[in-house]
């Protein structure tokens, strides 16, 4: 068997593994390479492989840096069968027409600004109904449930505890005249104790791991710690009549947050305040969520089960639709939580609502994730006293609160934790998914307590194992 490692090698964007098994070709995940502009469009556009050859594809879970890439793989000729488990079918069809809907946007202002330069106009990486060819060939296969992508290979999807649907894939593969052998692959790692989701399953008898190290040199904080912190935000917000505004990506982030607001409200830690989720992507990520309450964890189901609330629906929640919804939010004066994208505040109704409410003592804006250089999210994270939004220079003087221990993904502990389960009879560890930072990090740890050999493949390498 070969693995070309097409993409995330030493980056953490554009996840792309390329194998080649028995004479058959399986891609597990198509994700978007995300960096400067020149390059974004050419590798992503750009296959390294005969996409007329390929046979099936196996994806994990539909974060856009995993998913988001499929557009152009169907755009090259790829008709064959994409499987993923039910959850992640249905976000990744609504994520990857957002996505869509995004790039050609983003394009239309690109192409103002060449027009004024007597530029040429360029195109966008896909449209929204490049996007829609996706969904005829997503293939639903449940958690724990064997099936053969190709012939010799069997998947089995195993809870990743990351978001909604995610899944670490088991490959049971069987080559002529060869010992079986089980290769794992990662996905996204989640974390312990997260809301709403199911803890992740650990590999189990793994002789070779591909794994992500996003976080290979951070463990992160427990989540009951950052829960706490978070409602004393709230609270003292809500104390002096401040509204709480809250970048956050629409898929997993914002729904955590709505089931953390949710719990805190019914269990009368905070007054039952408003709050809004101003994302139509986050709306229709959220209605998602709700139509797989077997995905949540026991502590969820005991919560809807002694009903108190719905894990995501509550009196005092409101889902935003329409954008004159949106507007008239900003005419309302009481303490009020609102959650809207962009997660790094980089587009879309968040920067409305930080434009309106940034200078107001009174308000807080929290930031909940990590966020990318040179994004008004990092300028906020970093307590720039002064920002830019759609040009306009604003003083900050709401309160900035950021709170580590959200995460999704696995800390350096857990990431220990994960690689050690199967150490027994592992071959080998590579690591993708992460930063050379990262990565070096976490091989020093993994080498002080196992002796398998670790990689950090290059970008486009292969091994044959």
């Amino acid at each position: 068997m070969r693995i070309h490692f097409n993409g995330a090698a030493q980056t953490v964007t554009g996840s792309q593994l390329y194998l080649e098994v028995n004479g058959y070709r399986l891609l597990l995940e198509c994700g978007l390479f995300q960096g400067k502009r020149d390059e974004t469009y050419t590798r992503n556009r750009t296959f390294s492989f005969d996409v007329s050859k390929l046979d099936a594809v196996v994806l994990s879970h539909a974060h856009i840096d995993h998913s988001g890439n499929l557009p152009n793989l169907v755009k090259s000729g790829y008709n064959g069968a994409i499987y993923t488990t039910p959850a992640t079918a249905r976000l990744a069809d609504v994520m990857l027409q957002d996505s869509g809907h995004v790039q050609e946007m983003d394009v239309q202002y690109v192409n103002k600004k060449r027009a004024r330069k007597g530029e040429p106009p360029v195109e966008p990486l896909y449209t929204q109904e490049d996007a829609l060819s996706v969904k005829p060939l997503l293939r639903m296969v449940e958690y724990e449930t064997p099936f053969q992508p190709v012939p010799g290979v069997t998947v089995t999807f195993r809870e990743a505890g990351h978001i909604l649907g995610s899944a670490g894939i088991m490959l049971d593969i069987e080559e002529k005249g060869r010992r079986k052998k089980r290769l794992w692959f990662s996905g996204d790692i989640g974390r312990l104790k997260l809301p709403l989701l199911r803890d992740p399953v650990l590999p189990e008898a793994a002789d070779y791991l591909i794994m992500e190290c996003t976080y290979g040199d951070k463990p992160h904080r427990d989540p009951n710690e950052a829960y706490l912190e978070f409602r004393d935000v709230v609270r003292r917000t809500v104390q002096r009549g401040g509204k709480v505004i809250i970048p956050a990506f629409a898929v997993g982030r914002t729904q955590e947050l709505v089931y953390s607001l949710n719990r805190m409200i019914s269990e009368r830690e905070l007054p039952p305040i408003p709050v809004y989720v101003d994302s139509p992507l986050a709306v229709q990520a959220s209605q998602i969520f709700r139509e797989f309450p077997q995905y949540f964890d026991e502590e969820t189901n005991e919560f809807i089960r002694e009903n108190r609330h719905p894990a995501l629906m509550f009196r005092g929640l409101t889902y935003i639709g329409s954008v004159e919804e949106s507007k008239a939010l900003n005419d309302r004066k009481e303490p009020m939580v609102i959650i809207s994208a962009s997660g790094m505040a980089e587009a879309g109704r968040i920067q409305h609502h930080l434009r309106n409410n940034i200078g107001d003592a009174r308000n807080t804006i929290v930031i909940v994730s990590w966020q990318a250089p040179n994004t008004l999210g990092r300028r906020l994270a970093e307590r720039e006293r002064t920002v830019k939004i759609f040009g306009e220079s604003f003083e900050v003087r709401a309160e900035v609160a950021t709170i580590g221990g959200l995460s999704a993904h696995a800390g350096q502990d857990m990431l220990l934790r994960y690689a050690n389960a199967s150490a027994a009879q592992l071959k080998g560890i590579f690591l993708i998914h992460g930063e050379p930072a990262a990565s070096s990090a976490l091989t020093a740890c993994l080498r002080e307590q196992q002796d398998t050999p670790i990689y950090y493949p290059a970008p486009f390498s292969m091994v044959e194992i």
